[in-house]
């Protein structure tokens, strides 16, 4: 599983997105399969720069492998900020207009939807989210 490592700040998101996309040129994807995991690395990333760690600082691993047939990508988002599972959170109601709607919870459930699998744990002091997708060719 190849890795890299970043300090949890908002620029540093280009750098992920392209230490990601290599992992999937690599492994052959299509670019509308790119463009949902683009779509939820980035939606993930931006949530822990926002939360993690406020108002300190600290690191996010962003772990990458892709394996099997048909092919699987594995991300995983590892920070030692405050333990949060956003899978727990309720789903929005989607069927509600913008201003009857709280605020929050769409990215997560983008996806949830896009994404094959989507995990949670916390471990020895860490927030760990996987994310999961067959790539489709």
């Amino acid at each position: 599983m190849k890795s890299l490592t970043v300090n949890a700040s908002a620029d540093k998101l280009a750098e992920v997105l392209e230490f990601i996309d290599a992992e999937l040129a690599a492994a052959g994807s299509t670019m509308k399969t790119q463009f949902q995991i683009d779509l939820a690395v980035e939606e993930i990333y931006v949530n822990i720069v926002h939360f993690a760690y406020t108002p300190e600082s600290g690191d996010i691993i962003i772990r990458c492998d892709v394996n099997g047939e048909p092919p699987l990508v594995e991300i995983q988002f590892i920070d030692q900020g405050k333990p949060y599972n956003p899978l727990d959170n309720p789903e929005p109601d989607i069927t509600l207009t913008a201003e009857e709607r709280q605020i929050g919870g769409l990215g997560v459930l983008m996806v949830k939807k896009t994404m094959d699998e989507v995990e949670y744990h916390y471990e020895n002091s860490q927030n760990i989210l996987k994310i999961k997708k067959y790539l489709t060719r």
